[in-house]
């Protein structure tokens, strides 16, 4: 009688490499700390490394392609701006990727307030009265 003959199948548990995060920025900006800030605890909760990599350039388009591009294993993750994935397609005819297609999010890890400044001599206090003068 032949027993266990056969072997059997398992599903492999992920992760069993490390994990690469792409920052689509220099290094030092808001979106690479954040990258350096997440990736310790991300490695801490699924037991590999994270390695954070700055991939800039474009706009976040360099590093936002190479996310596009890498193979869909979940091994590579990064993070995303209002550059990457909202400003670039007014900017560039021929994205190297699709912002809404090419990405699946995961979470918000932050918002940064943005503001319009000019110098006081304009004497404006509303876009509105900046356009005016336009």
């Amino acid at each position: 009688m032949l027993l266990g003959a056969t072997p059997s199948a398992h599903a492999q548990a992920w992760p069993s490499k490390p994990i690469r995060y792409i920052v689509p920025f220099a290094p030092g900006g808001t979106t690479d700390i954040l990258g350096r800030l997440i990736g310790p605890k991300l490695a801490e909760a699924l037991g590999q490394p994270v390695v954070v990599e700055n991939r800039p350039g474009a706009a976040g388009a360099v590093g936002a392609e190479l996310l596009a591009k890498s193979a869909p294993d979940g091994y590579t993750i990064g993070g995303g701006t209002i550059s990457s994935h909202a400003i670039n397609v007014t900017l560039y005819t021929k994205l190297p990727y699709d912002p809404v297609k090419d990405f699946a999010p995961i979470t918000m890890l932050a918002t940064r307030p943005n503001m319009l400044v000019v110098h006081p001599s304009l004497n404006v206090s509303s876009v509105s009265e900046l356009i005016a003068r336009c």
